[in-house]
């Protein structure tokens, strides 16, 4: 019987990323093209030689104009995850299928934007009304009692996760000053050289109660691209490959986008324990064998249900694991080496795919030691996504 696994059948063998800044000056298409040109580079694979391209929802760079000024002949995969941050681990996990089902040979996944200088997500102004497609019209039901923003949203499940199991706003904030103390001392970081105290966390101004400002991403223009081939290939290219050891998406039981209030318990995010199940039976890995992690940190409190998700606490337990400062630096389980969303950039999750591979390959500014394993989670109370990258 032909082994149909997904895990260790690719590698991920070329990255490139932008600056990260608030104020690009220059085209998403100019940083896609940028980050994609500087990825092969790194993969020592010629333009002409990429086959397929993903990226995800949200992004305004089309893979056949990037085709078309690289140069490639023949493409014969491309998609696009929906979700936006939902779908941060979905492009490389979809690369991976091409690969090994032969499909494509090499693939190039990426995501360039100017979230910042050109648009804003979080500004609760979305012409709604105008285009009353289901979404729009679902949310609806939600925009005239408050909830405008992703920072309500996620304010509706941290009070409740508050409530039930005694987390503070002082948890939230001991996750931000462990990324921010990682960004401090990333040259690549918008906060390099900037960390922040529990004390600075606290005074930072309310967004929506319980969110101060400080538990709330960046808003930052960027782009980050990797190239993807075989595992059989890597081997004889220039750097160390990344094994893509599991990949997976989830949506569980009444999934909504950021509004999944009307669950039976919102104090977990079971379509991430999808994700979770899955990435460890195609990995046969688990919580022990991850030396660090990349968590999605669009918003602070969505951490603490993440690591217990994955098992590296038990359900409303996550606190105490923040408390002992495991998740921080010369922790246990360091997460967001690179200074996460809140520190590095908010490049929609990408960056943090990025760190996996510096952390895989030996490279990260702010180097684990001995790491075979990383896990990589997408964002939080949409559809999401996960990736085990690791050594060969």
């Amino acid at each position: 019987m032909t082994d149909s696994s997904l895990g260790g059948r690719a590698a991920i063998v070329g990255l490139g990323a932008t600056e990260f800044s608030k104020n690009s000056g220059r085209t998403e298409l100019r940083l896609a093209l940028e980050a994609t040109l500087s990825a092969l580079k790194d993969a020592g694979i010629d333009p002409s030689e990429v086959e397929g391209f993903s990226s995800y929802s949200v992004d305004k760079v089309p893979e056949y104009e990037i085709a078309r000024l690289l140069g490639c002949k023949d493409v014969k995969f491309f998609s696009q995850v929906p979700h936006g941050g939902g779908a941060a681990c979905g492009p490389v996990m979809h690369a991976a299928m091409a690969v090994a089902t032969g499909v494509a040979k090499v693939v190039v996944v990426y995501r360039a934007m100017n979230e910042r200088s050109w648009y804003r997500f979080g500004t609760g102004t979305y012409g709604f009304a105008s285009t009353p497609i289901f979404e729009n019209v679902n949310y609806g039901w939600y925009m005239p009692h408050g909830f405008h923003t992703p920072a309500a949203w996620v304010g509706m499940f941290a009070q409740r996760y508050m409530h039930t199991y005694g987390a503070t706003s002082e948890d939230f904030g001991r996750v931000a000053v462990a990324v921010r103390d990682f960004a401090a001392t990333n040259p690549a970081a918008f906060f390099h050289g900037k960390p922040i105290t529990l004390e600075e966390h606290q005074a930072s101004r309310w967004i929506c109660e319980p969110l101060h400002l400080l538990d709330c991403c960046q808003e930052s223009d960027g782009a980050v691209a990797m190239v993807i081939t075989s595992a059989e290939r890597a081997r004889d290219l220039p750097q160390k490959p990344v094994i893509i050891k599991a990949g997976s998406q989830g949506i569980t039981d009444g999934q909504q986008i950021m509004t999944s209030f009307y669950r039976d318990d919102i104090t977990g995010l079971p379509e991430m324990g999808v994700v979770a199940r899955e990435l460890y039976r195609q990995s046969k890995l688990g919580p022990d064998d991850l030396q660090t992690a990349v968590i999605y940190d669009h918003f602070t409190p969505f951490v603490l249900p993440q690591l217990e998700e994955f098992g590296f606490a038990r359900r409303g337990e996550a606190k105490e694991f923040i408390r002992a400062g495991h998740h921080a630096r010369g922790g246990k389980l360091p997460i967001n080496t690179h200074g996460g969303q809140l520190g590095e950039a908010y490049i929609h999750g990408m960056n943090g795919v990025a760190e996996a591979v510096r952390q895989v390959r030996g490279t990260a500014v702010n180097q684990v030691d001995d790491v075979h394993n990383v896990l990589v989670t997408a964002g939080t109370g949409v559809p999401t996504s996960g990736l085990i990258l690791g050594a060969a």
